[in-house]
C-alpha cells in the first residue's frame, strides 16, 4: 500500500496536542488550531504526531487524512470517524464561535465546538487509552467534509486505500447530543435557470424579465409541504428549499438571465435519481441542472454491533436529518450511525459551544462499549 503525504510543515511551526487523554483539554486544543476547509494541514500534523506516540497503533496518512488502527486480532473491527475541518469563521463582531476558543463556566465556545472537534477529541482519547480494546478499532480523521463531496478526504481514502475502511460497523462522531442517530437523509442541489430578453428598464415592454419568471418557481417551493417518511422504524423529515438566487446586470436593464439554487434533503428510502425526478416533477417546464447529489443511508440498527452499541448508550435512537458520511459507509455495506457530543443545531453558528459534561458523557459511553 502506498502512503501519500502532504507537504510537511516545519517542525517549529507545528502546533502540538497536549500529552493527555483528557477529552476536554483535547477539545480545547483542537479548537485552538484553525482548520477551515482547505487549511487542515496543521491540525492533521498535530493529530498524526499524537497518534504516532502510541506504540499500539499503526498510523497511515493520505494528504490531510490520518488513519490509526489497532491490531489485536479481534473477531470484529469497528470504525470511529470524524472530520478535521470547519466552516469559515464568523464575521459578526463579538461572536463567540471563533478561534481561539473561550470558556464560560463549564461551557467551551468556539468554531468546531460541536462540528466536530469535540467528537474528534473523543476519538483521540479512546485511541490513547484503549491499548487492547474488545474490538479492533480503525480511527479515521479526514479533511474537506464541509465542502463539495468531490474534495472529501474520506472519499479520497476510499479511492486510494479502500482496505483501510473495511469494518463490521462504523460510528461517525457528528454532534447528536449524545444520542444514537441512525442513517441520514440524502441531499441534492440543483440550479434552475430562466432566460429573457434584455431591454432598457424605461422601455420594459421591449424585453422579457428573467427574474420575474422565477416567481412561479419560488411560489411552488414556498407552498411545498415536506414529507415525513418512515424508514426502518425511524421518521425522516424531508425538506425542499431555495438556498440562493441571482440575476440582473444593472439598475436600468431588464434582466435576460436569472437562476435559483435549490436544495432537496430526501429520505434514505429514495435514490438520488428518484430525488432528481421528484424535483423535476414539481417544477415542470424549467431548465434544471443537478449540480450535486449524495444518497442517504438507511439506519442499519438491526445489525448486531449497532444493537449492542445502542444498548450501551441506553437512549432511544433517532433519525439523522442532515447528510453525513455514514452514507459513504452504507454504500460500502458497512452499517453506520452518528453519535457525538454537542447539539447539532449549534453547528456553524456564531454561538457554537459544547459543555464539558457532554464531552465526558460521550467518551464514557464509547469507553463502556469498547473497554476490555
Amino acid at each position: 500500500m502506498t502512503e501519500q503525504h502532504a507537504v510537511p510543515t516545519p517542525e517549529t511551526a507545528r502546533p502540538r496536542l497536549p500529552e493527555t487523554s483528557d477529552v476536554v483539554l483535547l477539545t480545547q486544543s483542537l479548537m485552538d488550531i484553525e482548520s477551515v476547509s482547505g487549511n487542515e494541514g496543521a491540525i492533521a500534523d498535530a493529530v498524526e504526531s499524537y497518534l504516532l506516540a502510541r506504540d499500539h497503533l499503526e498510523v497511515h496518512r493520505d494528504g490531510d487524512t490520518v488513519v490509526a488502527r489497532t491490531r489485536c486480532g479481534r473477531a470484529e473491527r469497528i470504525v470511529l470517524a470524524g472530520h478535521l475541518d470547519t466552516v469559515p469563521l464568523p464575521t459578526t463582531e463579538g461572536s463567540r464561535g471563533t478561534v481561539p476558543s473561550s470558556w464560560e463556566g463549564e461551557v467551551l465556545y468556539g468554531r468546531g465546538a460541536t462540528d466536530m472537534k469535540g467528537g474528534v477529541a473523543v476519538q483521540l482519547a479512546i485511541a490513547a487509552e484503549l491499548v487492547e480494546p474488545n474490538r479492533d478499532i480503525t480511527f479515521i480523521f479526514y479533511d474537506h467534509e464541509e465542502v463539495e463531496a468531490s474534495k472529501s478526504g474520506l472519499g479520497r481514502l476510499l479511492r486510494n486505500s479502500p482496505e483501510l475502511l473495511e469494518a463490521d460497523f462504523a460510528i461517525l462522531l457528528e454532534p447528536t447530543n449524545g444520542t444514537v442517530e441512525g442513517g441520514c437523509n440524502g441531499t441534492t442541489r440543483f440550479l434552475l435557470r430562466t432566460s429573457g430578453t434584455a431591454a432598457h428598464s424605461a422601455r420594459a415592454w421591449m424585453g422579457h424579465n428573467a427574474i420575474h419568471d422565477l416567481a412561479d418557481v419560488l411560489s411552488r417551493l414556498q407552498a411545498h409541504q415536506p414529507a415525513t417518511v418512515d424508514v426502518d422504524g425511524l421518521a425522516f423529515r424531508e425538506s425542499l428549499n431555495a438556498v440562493r438566487i441571482g440575476g440582473g446586470t444593472a439598475g436600468n436593464v431588464i434582466p435576460d438571465a436569472a437562476e435559483v439554487e435549490i436544495n432537496y434533503r430526501f429520505a434514505p428510502s429514495k435514490t438520488v435519481e428518484q430525488a432528481d425526478a421528484y424535483v423535476r416533477g414539481l417544477l415542470p417546464g424549467h431548465d434544471i441542472e443537478r449540480t450535486d447529489g449524495a444518497p442517504g443511508a438507511r439506519p442499519g440498527l438491526n445489525h448486531p454491533a449497532a444493537a449492542a452499541f445502542v444498548a450501551a448508550v441506553g437512549a432511544e435512537p433517532k433519525p439523522k436529518y442532515g447528510w453525513t458520511d455514514v452514507a459513504r459507509f452504507s454504500e460500502l455495506g458497512v452499517p453506520a450511525v452518528n453519535f457525538g457530543p454537542g447539539d447539532a443545531l449549534l453547528a456553524h453558528s456564531d454561538n457554537e459551544h459544547v459543555s464539558a459534561q457532554a464531552l465526558r458523557e460521550c467518551h464514557a459511553a464509547l469507553n463502556r462499549w469498547l473497554a476490555p
